[in-house]
Protein backbone atom coordinates (compact mmCIF):
# COMPACT_ATOMS: atom_id res chain seq x y z
CA UNK A 1 0.00 0.00 0.00
CA UNK A 2 1.30 3.00 -0.72
CA UNK A 3 0.97 5.61 1.80
CA UNK A 4 2.40 9.02 0.45
CA UNK A 5 -0.92 11.09 0.33
CA UNK A 6 -1.19 14.80 1.24
CA UNK A 7 -4.02 14.98 4.11
CA UNK A 8 -6.69 17.98 4.36
CA UNK A 9 -5.48 20.45 6.60
CA UNK A 10 -5.59 20.12 9.13
CA UNK A 11 -3.59 16.91 10.39
CA UNK A 12 -4.86 15.09 13.75
CA UNK A 13 -1.94 13.90 15.43
CA UNK A 14 -1.47 12.62 18.86
CA UNK A 15 1.82 12.46 21.26
CA UNK A 16 2.38 9.71 23.95
CA UNK A 17 5.02 11.32 26.22
CA UNK A 18 3.90 14.91 25.93
CA UNK A 19 5.25 15.67 29.47
CA UNK A 20 8.89 15.04 28.98
CA UNK A 21 11.63 17.23 27.42
CA UNK A 22 11.37 15.74 24.11
CA UNK A 23 7.26 15.82 24.37
CA UNK A 24 6.86 19.34 25.15
CA UNK A 25 9.58 20.84 22.78
CA UNK A 26 6.82 18.33 19.94
CA UNK A 27 3.85 19.87 21.27
CA UNK A 28 5.45 23.72 20.76
CA UNK A 29 6.36 23.08 17.47
CA UNK A 30 3.23 21.20 16.64
CA UNK A 31 0.78 24.35 18.04
CA UNK A 32 2.56 27.07 15.46
CA UNK A 33 2.18 24.33 12.68
CA UNK A 34 0.32 25.53 9.70
CA UNK A 35 -1.09 22.41 9.07
CA UNK A 36 -1.32 20.21 12.19
CA UNK A 37 -4.05 20.31 14.80
CA UNK A 38 -3.21 18.73 18.09
CA UNK A 39 -5.33 15.67 18.84
CA UNK A 40 -5.02 13.77 22.49
CA UNK A 41 -1.63 14.10 25.07
CA UNK A 42 -0.38 11.16 26.87
CA UNK A 43 1.47 11.27 29.86
CA UNK A 44 0.66 8.51 32.07
CA UNK A 45 2.40 10.14 34.99
CA UNK A 46 0.60 13.21 34.77
CA UNK A 47 -3.05 11.38 33.47
CA UNK A 48 -5.63 13.69 34.76
CA UNK A 49 -4.10 16.90 34.71
CA UNK A 50 -4.32 19.83 32.56
CA UNK A 51 -1.11 20.68 30.06
CA UNK A 52 -0.74 24.13 31.51
CA UNK A 53 -0.44 22.91 35.24
CA UNK A 54 2.54 20.52 34.58
CA UNK A 55 3.82 22.96 31.76
CA UNK A 56 3.52 26.23 32.62
CA UNK A 57 4.19 27.30 29.31
CA UNK A 58 1.30 26.23 27.37
CA UNK A 59 -1.00 28.28 29.84
CA UNK A 60 -3.68 29.26 27.71
CA UNK A 61 -1.97 28.25 24.31
CA UNK A 62 -3.59 24.69 25.15
CA UNK A 63 -6.59 23.96 26.85
CA UNK A 64 -6.02 19.99 27.43
CA UNK A 65 -5.73 17.32 29.92
CA UNK A 66 -2.93 14.50 29.84
CA UNK A 67 -4.83 11.13 29.64
CA UNK A 68 -3.64 7.50 30.26
CA UNK A 69 -2.96 5.60 26.86
CA UNK A 70 -5.41 3.45 25.29
CA UNK A 71 -5.70 2.52 21.34
CA UNK A 72 -9.01 3.35 21.30
CA UNK A 73 -8.19 6.81 22.10
CA UNK A 74 -6.10 7.32 18.89
CA UNK A 75 -8.73 6.57 16.42
CA UNK A 76 -9.48 9.82 15.64
CA UNK A 77 -5.57 10.90 15.01
CA UNK A 78 -3.54 10.84 11.55
CA UNK A 79 -0.30 10.05 13.45
CA UNK A 80 1.34 8.80 16.84
CA UNK A 81 4.14 10.67 18.11
CA UNK A 82 6.04 8.63 20.86
CA UNK A 83 8.40 10.68 22.86
CA UNK A 84 8.73 7.66 25.27
CA UNK A 85 11.98 6.22 27.24
CA UNK A 86 13.20 3.26 25.44
CA UNK A 87 12.00 0.15 25.75
CA UNK A 88 8.30 1.26 25.90
CA UNK A 89 7.56 2.25 22.55
CA UNK A 90 7.57 -1.79 21.27
CA UNK A 91 5.02 -2.52 23.89
CA UNK A 92 2.82 -0.11 22.38
CA UNK A 93 3.28 0.12 18.61
CA UNK A 94 1.67 -2.75 17.35
CA UNK A 95 -1.71 -1.65 18.72
CA UNK A 96 -1.20 1.64 16.99
CA UNK A 97 0.26 0.22 13.82
CA UNK A 98 -3.30 -2.49 14.37
CA UNK A 99 -5.36 0.40 14.15
CA UNK A 100 -3.91 2.00 11.16
CA UNK A 101 -2.08 4.71 12.33
CA UNK A 102 1.28 6.35 11.07
CA UNK A 103 3.93 6.49 13.81
CA UNK A 104 7.06 8.46 14.35
CA UNK A 105 9.18 6.80 17.30
CA UNK A 106 11.40 9.42 19.00
CA UNK A 107 12.83 6.80 21.27
CA UNK A 108 15.06 3.87 20.01
CA UNK A 109 13.39 0.60 20.06
CA UNK A 110 13.24 0.87 16.41
CA UNK A 111 16.49 2.14 15.31
CA UNK A 112 18.36 -1.24 14.68
CA UNK A 113 17.79 -3.47 12.22
CA UNK A 114 19.17 -6.57 14.29
CA UNK A 115 17.36 -7.78 17.41
CA UNK A 116 20.87 -9.07 19.01
CA UNK A 117 22.28 -5.80 19.12
CA UNK A 118 18.88 -3.71 20.64
CA UNK A 119 19.57 -6.54 23.18
CA UNK A 120 23.52 -6.32 23.64
CA UNK A 121 22.90 -2.37 23.73
CA UNK A 122 19.79 -2.14 25.69
CA UNK A 123 19.87 -4.55 27.89
CA UNK A 124 16.19 -5.70 27.23
CA UNK A 125 14.90 -8.25 24.83
CA UNK A 126 12.79 -6.42 22.04
CA UNK A 127 8.77 -7.41 21.89
CA UNK A 128 8.36 -6.64 18.33
CA UNK A 129 10.45 -7.65 16.23
CA UNK A 130 7.73 -8.04 13.60
CA UNK A 131 7.83 -4.19 12.80
CA UNK A 132 11.46 -3.89 12.62
CA UNK A 133 11.18 -4.98 9.13
CA UNK A 134 9.11 -2.53 8.70
CA UNK A 135 10.73 0.79 10.19
CA UNK A 136 12.16 3.68 8.35
CA UNK A 137 14.96 4.95 9.85
CA UNK A 138 14.37 8.76 9.46
CA UNK A 139 17.15 11.04 8.76
CA UNK A 140 15.65 13.11 6.01
CA UNK A 141 18.63 13.97 3.84
CA UNK A 142 19.07 10.88 3.04
CA UNK A 143 16.26 8.07 3.41
CA UNK A 144 13.72 10.99 2.18
CA UNK A 145 11.90 8.43 -0.51
CA UNK A 146 11.58 5.92 2.06
CA UNK A 147 9.94 8.09 5.10
CA UNK A 148 7.57 9.60 2.69
CA UNK A 149 5.96 6.06 2.41
CA UNK A 150 6.57 5.03 5.96
CA UNK A 151 3.85 3.85 8.09
CA UNK A 152 7.08 3.67 11.09
CA UNK A 153 9.65 5.98 10.86
CA UNK A 154 12.36 5.82 13.66
CA UNK A 155 13.60 9.29 14.73
CA UNK A 156 17.24 9.02 14.85
CA UNK A 157 19.02 9.39 17.83
CA UNK A 158 20.57 13.09 18.56
CA UNK A 159 24.12 11.78 19.17
CA UNK A 160 23.83 9.87 16.35
CA UNK A 161 22.56 12.59 13.96
CA UNK A 162 25.81 14.64 14.98
CA UNK A 163 27.85 12.04 13.54
CA UNK A 164 26.32 10.30 10.72
CA UNK A 165 25.69 13.73 9.07
CA UNK A 166 29.19 14.69 8.74
CA UNK A 167 30.04 10.82 8.44
CA UNK A 168 28.24 9.79 5.21
CA UNK A 169 29.19 11.98 2.41
CA UNK A 170 32.87 11.47 3.19
CA UNK A 171 32.88 7.86 3.46
CA UNK A 172 30.82 7.68 0.11
CA UNK A 173 33.18 9.88 -1.37
CA UNK A 174 36.17 7.72 -0.66
CA UNK A 175 38.00 10.57 1.38
CA UNK A 176 38.30 9.30 4.35
CA UNK A 177 38.46 5.55 5.40
CA UNK A 178 35.57 4.37 7.29
CA UNK A 179 37.20 2.47 9.59
CA UNK A 180 38.96 3.54 12.64
CA UNK A 181 36.55 6.53 13.04
CA UNK A 182 36.41 8.31 16.48
CA UNK A 183 33.67 10.73 17.33
CA UNK A 184 33.79 12.90 20.18
CA UNK A 185 30.76 14.21 21.47
CA UNK A 186 29.04 16.45 23.98
CA UNK A 187 25.91 16.89 25.14
CA UNK A 188 23.65 18.96 27.38
CA UNK A 189 21.87 17.34 30.18
CA UNK A 190 18.57 17.36 29.03
CA UNK A 191 19.74 14.75 26.88
CA UNK A 192 19.14 12.28 29.74
CA UNK A 193 15.13 13.30 29.94
CA UNK A 194 13.30 14.51 32.40
CA UNK A 195 13.41 11.52 34.87
CA UNK A 196 16.96 11.04 34.63
CA UNK A 197 19.00 9.52 37.63
CA UNK A 198 20.48 11.92 40.47
CA UNK A 199 23.84 11.64 38.65
CA UNK A 200 22.91 12.88 34.85
CA UNK A 201 21.11 16.42 36.39
CA UNK A 202 22.91 19.88 36.55
CA UNK A 203 23.95 19.96 39.99
CA UNK A 204 26.17 17.32 39.50
CA UNK A 205 27.47 18.20 35.83
CA UNK A 206 27.83 21.73 36.71
CA UNK A 207 31.23 22.99 36.24
CA UNK A 208 32.67 19.66 35.06
CA UNK A 209 33.04 17.60 32.13
CA UNK A 210 32.83 13.55 32.07
CA UNK A 211 32.87 10.89 29.90
CA UNK A 212 29.82 8.19 30.14
CA UNK A 213 29.08 4.82 28.96
CA UNK A 214 32.52 4.31 27.38
CA UNK A 215 32.81 1.37 24.65
CA UNK A 216 28.93 0.27 25.40
CA UNK A 217 26.86 3.08 24.34
CA UNK A 218 23.72 2.61 22.87
CA UNK A 219 23.98 5.14 19.94
CA UNK A 220 27.27 3.09 18.77
CA UNK A 221 25.68 0.44 16.29
CA UNK A 222 23.23 2.85 15.19
CA UNK A 223 26.14 5.26 13.77
CA UNK A 224 27.68 2.25 12.63
CA UNK A 225 24.37 1.23 10.99
CA UNK A 226 22.95 4.59 9.29
CA UNK A 227 27.02 5.72 8.23
CA UNK A 228 26.93 2.00 6.14
CA UNK A 229 23.27 1.94 5.03
CA UNK A 230 23.87 5.23 3.37
CA UNK A 231 27.57 5.21 2.35
CA UNK A 232 27.45 1.75 1.15
CA UNK A 233 30.86 1.06 3.19
CA UNK A 234 30.76 -0.82 6.20
CA UNK A 235 32.34 1.72 9.19
CA UNK A 236 33.63 0.98 12.48
CA UNK A 237 33.35 3.88 14.78
CA UNK A 238 34.77 4.48 18.54
CA UNK A 239 32.11 6.74 20.15
CA UNK A 240 32.80 8.41 23.39
CA UNK A 241 30.07 10.70 24.69
CA UNK A 242 30.65 13.37 27.14
CA UNK A 243 28.08 15.25 29.69
CA UNK A 244 28.48 18.87 29.49
CA UNK A 245 27.35 21.84 32.15
CA UNK A 246 24.39 23.23 29.37
CA UNK A 247 21.41 22.71 29.57
CA UNK A 248 21.04 21.57 25.90
CA UNK A 249 23.15 21.40 22.77
CA UNK A 250 25.43 18.46 21.17
CA UNK A 251 29.18 18.98 19.89
CA UNK A 252 30.78 16.71 17.97
CA UNK A 253 34.52 16.48 17.10
CA UNK A 254 35.09 13.57 14.30
CA UNK A 255 38.53 12.31 13.74
CA UNK A 256 39.11 10.40 10.69
CA UNK A 257 42.09 8.72 8.30
CA UNK A 258 41.68 10.51 4.67
CA UNK A 259 42.63 7.74 2.16
CA UNK A 260 43.56 9.90 -0.19
CA UNK A 261 45.18 13.61 -0.32
CA UNK A 262 42.40 16.19 -0.55
CA UNK A 263 42.20 19.93 -0.02
CA UNK A 264 40.19 22.28 1.61
CA UNK A 265 37.73 22.91 -1.54
CA UNK A 266 37.94 19.44 -2.37
CA UNK A 267 36.38 18.45 1.34
CA UNK A 268 33.80 21.20 0.86
CA UNK A 269 32.75 19.98 -2.69
CA UNK A 270 32.03 16.93 -1.19
CA UNK A 271 29.75 18.53 1.51
CA UNK A 272 28.23 20.41 -0.68
CA UNK A 273 27.28 18.27 -3.24
CA UNK A 274 25.95 16.09 -0.13
CA UNK A 275 23.60 18.86 1.42
CA UNK A 276 23.76 22.12 -1.00
CA UNK A 277 20.22 21.47 -0.70
CA UNK A 278 19.60 20.37 2.18
CA UNK A 279 17.53 23.00 3.90
CA UNK A 280 19.12 22.35 7.61
CA UNK A 281 22.32 21.42 6.93
CA UNK A 282 25.05 24.81 7.06
CA UNK A 283 27.93 24.03 5.81
CA UNK A 284 30.86 26.57 7.57
CA UNK A 285 34.08 28.13 6.42
CA UNK A 286 34.93 27.59 10.12
CA UNK A 287 34.41 26.13 13.44
CA UNK A 288 30.62 25.74 14.73
CA UNK A 289 29.90 26.93 18.33
CA UNK A 290 26.68 25.19 20.12
CA UNK A 291 25.33 28.73 20.76
CA UNK A 292 24.15 29.33 17.13
CA UNK A 293 22.19 26.38 16.72
CA UNK A 294 20.35 26.18 20.06
CA UNK A 295 16.55 26.65 19.45
CA UNK A 296 16.89 25.49 15.80
CA UNK A 297 16.63 22.47 14.04
CA UNK A 298 19.93 23.15 11.87
CA UNK A 299 23.01 20.91 11.82
CA UNK A 300 26.17 23.15 11.57
CA UNK A 301 29.42 21.35 10.13
CA UNK A 302 32.92 22.40 9.62
CA UNK A 303 36.14 20.38 9.02
CA UNK A 304 39.53 21.39 9.26
CA UNK A 305 42.94 19.45 7.36
CA UNK A 306 44.98 17.71 9.90
CA UNK A 307 47.96 17.66 7.35
CA UNK A 308 50.58 16.76 10.04
CA UNK A 309 48.55 13.41 10.83
CA UNK A 310 47.29 12.85 7.63
CA UNK A 311 43.49 13.40 9.00
CA UNK A 312 40.09 15.49 8.17
CA UNK A 313 39.02 16.96 11.83
CA UNK A 314 35.15 17.61 11.33
CA UNK A 315 33.02 19.33 13.99
CA UNK A 316 28.96 19.37 14.11
CA UNK A 317 26.75 21.29 16.49
CA UNK A 318 23.10 20.25 16.93
CA UNK A 319 20.40 21.62 19.47
CA UNK A 320 19.83 17.96 21.10
CA UNK A 321 15.95 18.21 21.59
CA UNK A 322 15.35 19.86 17.84
CA UNK A 323 17.25 18.18 14.92
CA UNK A 324 18.45 16.17 17.61
CA UNK A 325 14.29 15.16 18.31
CA UNK A 326 11.48 16.92 18.17
CA UNK A 327 12.77 18.91 15.17
CA UNK A 328 13.71 16.18 13.07
CA UNK A 329 10.62 14.25 14.02
CA UNK A 330 8.26 17.47 12.22
CA UNK A 331 10.63 17.27 9.60
CA UNK A 332 9.84 13.67 9.03
CA UNK A 333 6.10 14.43 9.60
CA UNK A 334 6.15 16.54 6.52
CA UNK A 335 7.58 14.53 4.49
CA UNK A 336 5.33 11.53 5.58
CA UNK A 337 2.41 13.91 4.20
CA UNK A 338 3.49 15.63 1.29
CA UNK A 339 4.24 19.48 3.44
CA UNK A 340 6.95 21.38 3.12
CA UNK A 341 10.05 19.80 4.89
CA UNK A 342 10.58 23.07 6.44
CA UNK A 343 6.85 23.87 7.44
CA UNK A 344 6.57 24.88 10.99
CA UNK A 345 10.51 24.49 11.56
CA UNK A 346 11.23 27.95 10.55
Amino acid sequence: MNLTRSVPAPLRVSILGASGYSGAELLRLLLTHPRVTVDRLFANSSAGRSVADVLPAFARRIDKTFETFTPDAIRGSDLVFLALPSGEAMNLVPSIVDVGKRVIDLGGDFRLTEPAQYATYYKRTHTATALLGRSVYGLPEWNAPAIRTASLVANPGCYPTSVILPLVPLVKAGLIAPAGIVANSLSGVSGAGRSASADMSFGEVNESVRAYKVGVHQHIPEIEQAVGQFSGSPATVTFVPHLLPTTRGIYTTITATLQKSATADEVHAVFASAYGNAPFVRLLSGIPEIKYTTMTNFIDIGFQLYERNHQLLVFSTIDNLLKGAAGQAVQNMNLMFGFDETEGLL
